[in-house]
């Protein structure tokens, strides 16, 4: 079977390897030619490419499953995989630059797999059956299309692909820097970096690869002063304004502009209609062309490669038979990827509810956030909490702890606020920033 995988992007790679590893014919289609080695990339089409990510242990599972040497790469390159006492991969530190450069160099190693650089103009239809797609005007054959194409994707927009779509409400800044001393590092409380809930928003410090660092803050967008944020001078003030975070900018040189990220929405995308058949027979969605989540949760990549996953070993199954492999892909999402999204849209309805100042309300279902959080306060949670924010369980696995945490909640323990300027406080600072005021340290 042949195979046209749209999209370079860890999805698209990750799915074209395992799919050319077991055989199949797969040629990768993406405007991007992909880095140099020895400069920096500038990845088209990719707005997030430089801001932070993150890789949880899961992601580091899959590709120890499907591309056996993938890690060993990303290790000799400079990533760190971080582990729990049990020796469970737990994240995987590195800059998604490097990320993409070694899944690139698998890609290359891999018969079967085949990559053009061009835009994909628009998937080519026979009957309304998917038989290939449109690449500069030429038509590339194909038994099987894959959208991998990501968030930004409008390939397969206008096949009749709808589903269901909430705002994140969040917006934040982003930007890389790299340690003076790689060995001396800011204080970090979990194996990303360094987290923090401030009044009204968030801070974090992610660890990268080599020395590299990313800081982030991220906010409901509903300040317009914090729009200066953009500037680096007024995002200097404003990192250097928490003290935690300072500790990290004060022992490292930036390495890129102040990044920008905003107009975040959950989604998620059925592969099959209302009465069960496929939008589009010979296409299928994979990654975040099939469902979005929130990034501040970082689970994207997890989610995306389980889909792969699922979706590879169905196709090794039933090659010649892709509309009841959409039936049976479209079961397993809707079991294992619709519960995240739906978790993240009630944790970010409750999130922006309480940034505007809304207490925590006991008398409602509990926010999978909030449920984790409580086990800071009550140390019979943190091990039945693990699997769900390790993602070996599903949010559905939080339910029976509901009570637990609301009593936790109802005793009046809040989480804890680190130092550092309220969200009004914040939006005062980047004022006084933008107009030349001096401002307090």
């Amino acid at each position: 079977m042949t195979t046209a995988v749209v999209g370079a992007g860890p999805t698209g790679l990750f799915t074209a390897i395992a799919l050319a590893r077991r055989g199949h014919d797969v040629t990768v289609v993406d405007r991007d030619p992909g880095p140099v080695e020895g400069r920096p990339w500038r990845r088209r089409g990719v707005m997030q490419f430089a801001h932070a990510h993150t890789f949880r242990g899961p992601v580091v599972d899959a590709l120890q499953a499907e591309i056996p040497g993938a890690v060993e790469v990303l290790v000799e390159a400079g990533a760190t995989v971080a582990t729990a006492d049990d020796g469970t991969a737990i994240a995987l530190r590195c800059r998604r630059e490097l990320f993409e450069r070694a899944l690139r160099v698998m890609a290359s190693r891999q018969r079967g797999l085949t990559m053009v650089t061009g835009h994909v103009d628009r998937v080519v239809l026979d009957a309304h059956r998917a038989v290939g797609v449109l690449v500069d005007g030429a038509r590339m054959p194909a038994d099987l299309v894959i959208d991998a194409s990501g968030r930004a994707g409008r390939m397969s927009r206008g096949l009749g692909r709808t589903g269901e779509d909430a705002q994140c409400g969040a917006a934040y800044v982003t930007r890389q820097y790299r340690l003076d001393d790689v060995a001396a590092g800011g204080p970090v409380n979990g194996p990303i970096g360094l987290s923090l809930s401030l009044s009204g928003y968030f801070a974090v410090a992610f660890v990268h690869d080599n020395g590299t660092f990313s800081v982030t803050i991220t906010h409901d967008g509903t300040d317009p002063r914090l729009r200066q944020l953009r500037h680096a001078p007024v995002y200097e003030a404003a990192v250097r304004a928490i003290p935690l975070l300072a500790e990290w900018i004060d022992r490292a040189q930036p390495i890129t502009p102040v990044l920008p990220g905003g107009r975040l929405h959950n989604s998620y995308r059925p592969q099959v209609d209302d009465d069960g058949r496929p939008m589009v027979p010979g296409l299928l969605a994979v990654g975040d062309s099939a469902c979005t989540t929130t990034p501040l949760a970082g689970r994207g990549v997890t989610l995306a490669f389980r889909q792969a996953q699922a979706l590879v070993g169905m196709l090794d199954r039933r090659p010649e038979d892709p509309v009841a492999v959409a039936v049976q892909f479209d079961g397993w999402c809707r079991d294992h990827i619709r519960p995240w999204f739906l978790d993240h849209v009630h944790c970010d309805g409750d999130r922006l509810r309480r940034w505007a100042g809304g207490d925590i309300d006991v008398r409602r279902r509990l926010p999978s956030d909030l449920v984790v959080a409580a086990a800071a306060a009550d140390a019979s949670l943190r091990a039945e909490v693990a699997a769900y924010e390790r993602m070996q369980a599903l949010p559905s696995s939080l339910d029976r702890l509901q009570e637990r945490a609301r009593a936790v909640y109802a005793s009046g323990w809040r989480p804890p606020i680190a130092a550092g300027p309220t969200r009004a406080e914040l939006g005062e600072l980047c004022a006084q920033c933008a107009t030349g005021q001096p401002v307090p340290l």
